[in-house]
């Protein structure tokens, strides 16, 4: 690639960024760096009926937390700007009048109730109304009036919209990098409005000639926008710019059932499908986040990866650095990418794993914090004994609480298994074993008590069952001379103590 490798992402700030946005911004940012490229992101804001306020800012703040930045966008200004269409829109219509004075665009003065009744028409006869070459010389537009007539309505200030006059009988031979060559019978083309009557251009002009404007060399968008390829490639044509490559990425598909992933799927199965909380400024619904639910960018990032790309191996953890050393067109599928909510937990707690443990207690320090525990242990330790059965930071609590609170009840069961009648002697003979230790170390007081039970010739299990018991209050955790060494010697003795006399 010669050219200075330049994508964008584009949405539209009608909502909450759909994590089905934020896989088309990752694989256009990962191509994008692959290259040694610029990132864009550009706002289409056009549609101002559809306008959510906030909804520009989350998008920023989600690529934000998604380790996504862009390079050039609204706050990064470039030379390319401005990043939203809403401040551009005076540069749309001398391409929109440029393509009527070409011949490859009309003025078209339908009303809604005109076309309405043509549709009416159309369909009691068994057909589907399409505005194109077999009846556009008949409509009310710039083709089947005079000059004259033209000049008086647009004078006049009559409505009109300005349509792109699609070819006729021609094969359009259009390549797409993941979906390879694609033909188009230019017959079966509606001529698309790309000015509307309200001053504004639809998203087919403006898309169009902002990327050739802002020098974009790759589209990589979604599947859905595929229909839309051979009109941009055809206005390309018509303006006489040379059109970008082209990809159209697969859908992502619910995890059951058919169709796209929707909010909807989330809220029935109980989980998120937007990167961070949405609060819906008309009805204050607030929907859940994979931010606030406790998940790790990293993990979210591998897992959107994922859907519709592979590397060719059996890898599948990637820090966001080799993703981006792997990422290749080439290996994005064409079918749809089965969402699977089990799969990303499986991410996350792989990415859980893989964090420093220190940066783990931090934030599992303010967990305690909230519980009004305050503490001298080592949290780094706490957290690298129970980390591998954590999937969310929120489960250090329940896998370690043992080592903050001494247990005040136990397991009816673990009980019931261990606790037998020589019990408390055991223990208390075990008391004065550790009792005896100076040096409370882990390796330490592991060698000095499994020597005792090695010389007193009994089953290991009646006294460490017991003993995990006294300092869990289950027979759970990590392991016990651990638990013991970081709790001390008198809170170990204390424990057992506790233990012998309530069971």
């Amino acid at each position: 690639m010669t050219k200075d490798i330049r994508v964008r992402f584009a949405p539209s700030p009608t909502g909450p960024l759909h994590i089905g946005g934020v896989r088309t911004a990752l694989f256009n940012y990962l191509f994008a760096k692959k290259h040694k490229g610029t990132f864009v992101l550009r706002i289409e804001d056009t549609d101002q009926n559809r306008y959510v306020p906030g909804a520009e800012n989350y998008i920023k703040d989600a690529l934000e937390w998604c380790k996504i930045p862009y390079d050039e966008g609204p706050g990064k200004e470039g030379e390319f700007g401005p990043y939203r269409q809403s401040e551009r829109k005076d540069l749309y219509k001398q391409y929109a009048d440029q393509l009527i004075k070409s011949g490859f665009a009309y003025y078209a003065f339908d009303t809604p109730e005109a076309l309405e009744t043509e549709r009416k028409n159309h369909e009691a006869n068994g057909k589907t109304f399409i505005y194109n070459w077999h009846n556009r010389e008949k409509l009310n537009n710039s083709l089947s009036l005079s000059q004259n007539d033209i000049a008086n309505k647009i004078s006049s200030g009559e409505p009109y919209v300005i349509r792109f006059k699609s070819p006729q009988d021609e094969i359009l031979h259009l390549t797409d990098e993941i979906r390879g060559d694609i033909k188009i019978d230019t017959n079966t083309l509606d001529d698309k409005i790309l000015f509307k009557s309200d001053g504004m251009p639809t998203y087919h002009l403006a898309n169009i000639v902002d990327d050739h404007l802002m020098k974009i060399t790759h589209v990589i968008r979604g599947e859905e926008w595929l229909p839309s390829l051979a009109l941009h490639v055809l206005l390309y044509r018509s303006l006489g710019w040379e059109a970008p490559s082209f990809s159209h990425l697969p859908l992502i598909l619910k995890p059951v059932g058919k169709g796209k992933l929707s909010k909807r799927d989330g809220d029935k199965l109980g989980f998120p499908v937007f990167p961070l909380a949405w609060t819906d400024p008309k009805t204050n619904e607030i929907s859940s986040g994979y931010r606030e639910d406790g998940y790790l960018p990293e993990a979210v990032i591998n897992m959107l990866a994922f859907l519709g790309w592979n590397p060719g191996t059996e890898q599948e953890l990637f820090s966001l650095d080799e993703l981006i050393n792997e990422f290749d067109l080439k290996r994005v599928n064409k079918a749809g990418a089965k969402f699977d909510p089990e799969k990303t937990k499986w991410f996350q707690q792989q990415h859980l794993q893989q964090t420093d443990n220190h940066l783990l207690s931090q934030q599992f320090l303010s967990i305690l914090k909230e519980k009004n525990i305050s503490t001298t242990l080592d949290v780094d330790i706490v957290v690298n004994a129970v980390k591998e059965r954590a999937v969310f930071v929120k489960d250090l609590w329940d896998l370690s609480h043992f080592y903050f609170l001494s247990p005040t009840e136990y397991d009816p069961k673990a009980i019931k298994k261990a606790w037998k009648e020589d019990t408390p002697n055991l223990m208390h003979e075990l008391n004065r074993i550790l009792d005896d230790i100076s040096d409370f170390s882990e390796d330490n007081v592991s060698s000095i008590v499994k020597g005792w039970i090695t010389g007193k010739e009994i089953g290991f299990g009646k006294i460490m069952m017991p003993l995990r018991i006294a300092l869990v209050g289950s027979l759970q955790g990590p392991d016990l001379f651990q638990i013991s060494s970081l709790i001390g010697k008198e809170e170990t003795i204390k424990r057992i103590k506790n233990a012998i006399e309530s069971n």
